[in-house]
């Protein structure tokens, strides 16, 4: 699968250092933004099947059986979002170098970082206290630990985002020797790794995860490459689409993938959590498709109300990504163990009705938490002082890994103070990177020291 996201070179060489004429926003990117956080936020609400008795909360997922798999390939679209995500970084940096001044890298890394980390505070805040809140307002436990749980693993994504944005410069300058080989290196490596894991380690999960690197790494660096002007033509990228899907399907026919590309329950293997190099596949089919189709894309995303629509969207991604879970526990948590809804079997005609309404609360739920929450993936940044690079690796640390914390440890009651440590380490991260906070001088000056002895 990784031979189907080998370089191909551009039309014509591209400099990413020279001043090209661009458009304020690159509408294709804005349109596989918008695309698929529409579509995660659907899946999350549309999959869980859930039903109430006696202090217990029942949960399924209404793809783990028949042909729900198929759902699977089309609506896995987090490669997607690690593209748009590679594009918008390489084209954004390469921009912050060429203007004149020191430190453009740091501070592109410490804006990225509170950019991430900044909106999650609110979360935590809430969720930090509400488990305790529900719980003394005499709700049982067991619900109450599920939805904990469910709001805290949504942030594995922005932990993995972290770890790119620290990894970007590197990431430029291998791309800027290698061109689109980086791209290849990074995908059959994460075809080793799983080679390694399913016929070494009899599938563990804890083998696998280098690949949360390389198998995200790789969609980036296409992101990159795509960022830096490099385009498929439709031909090649049909043929790339159509064999990654081949390809696809021989992996999981007769290798030791799962058939789902998400994480299912009870699932022994998944294709998700460690990501596998299965999802290499499902990102060449995807962006392969979207590549052939780039011209007649760009254009109808160049319509006014499409493109109003695009910049409405791309301006609360982070909001809407953060607090649909919220919205979806708010909502099934009143309807299901205040008025003993229990949802119908999936694609049944109740279900179908149901549907409307429910779509409805669940939209109407999250445009306010949106409308009241979108302050803080938009602050007004004033700066006490310029981070610098150790602030900036600092802050990294500290919000990549309160992130992680809290990936781990959701919200739960039963982890004790855990969740509290990672938000604190993600506020402090935030002051960091914002400049309100800064290194201890003794510190920075320990640090300056060691990198002159180095």
């Amino acid at each position: 699968m990784a031979h189907a996201l080998l370089y191909q070179a551009p039309s014509r060489p591209v400099d990413p250092a020279a001043n090209h004429s661009r458009p304020s926003r690159d509408r294709f990117i804005d349109l596989l933004r918008a695309t698929a956080i529409i579509t995660i936020v659907c899946l999350h609400w549309l999959m869980p099947v859930v039903s109430y008795d006696d202090g217990v909360l029942s949960t399924a997922n209404a793809l783990a059986t028949g042909a729900g798999w198929a759902i699977t390939w089309v609506a896995q679209v987090m490669p997607l979002i690690f593209f748009a995500a590679g594009a918008a970084a390489a084209m954004s940096l390469d921009a912050r170098r060429r203007r004149p001044g020191p430190g453009a890298t740091s501070a592109w890394v410490a804006e990225r970082l509170h950019r991430i980390g900044r909106p999650v505070i609110p979360l935590a805040a809430v969720w930090l206290a509400l488990p305790y809140l529900l719980i003394a307002a005499g709700l049982p436990a067991q619900p109450v630990e599920i939805a904990s749980a469910l709001v805290g693993r949504l942030l594995w994504f922005l932990a993995a985002y972290v770890l790119l944005i620290i990894l970007t410069p590197a990431l430029l300058r291998l791309h800027s020797s290698t061109g689109g080989l980086a791209i290849a290196l990074f995908g059959s490596a994460a075809i080793v790794v799983d080679l390694v894991r399913f016929g070494w380690f009899d599938g563990a999960a804890w083998a696998g995860y280098p690949n949360v690197l390389l198998v995200w790494g790789a969609v980036y660096l296409a992101g990159v490459h795509y960022g830096r002007g490099h385009r498929w033509r439709p031909r090649r990228a049909l043929a790339a689409a159509g064999a990654a899907v081949l390809a696809t399907a021989f992996a999981v026919g007769f290798g030791p993938y799962p058939v789902t590309m998400i994480g299912m329950p009870d699932s022994a293997v998944s294709n998700m959590n460690p990501p596998s190099a299965a999802l290499l596949g499902v990102a060449v089919t995807h962006l392969g498709i979207a590549m052939a189709a780039l011209r007649p894309l760009v254009a109808w995303a160049s319509r006014r109300p499409v493109t109003e629509l695009l910049g409405w969207i791309s301006q609360r991604t982070m909001t809407i990504y953060l607090w649909h879970t919220p919205a979806f526990v708010a909502v099934a948590g009143v309807a299901v163990i205040g008025f003993g809804y229990a949802t119908p079997d999936p694609a049944s005609s109740p279900w179908r009705d149901a549907l409307p309404a429910w779509l409805a609360l669940l939209i109407g739920t999250l445009a306010v938490l949106t409308r009241l929450l979108i302050r803080f993936e938009h602050p007004v940044l004033v700066r006490r002082s310029r981070p610098g690079r150790w602030s900036a690796a600092a802050a990294a640390v500290l919000i990549g890994g309160g992130l992680l914390m809290l990936t781990v440890v959701d919200f739960s009651p039963a982890a004790n103070m855990w969740p509290s440590a990672g938000a604190g380490a993600l506020a402090v991260g935030v002051g960091l990177a914002s400049g309100r906070i800064s290194l201890p001088a003794a510190w920075a000056r320990a640090m300056h020291d060691v990198r002159l002895v180095a």
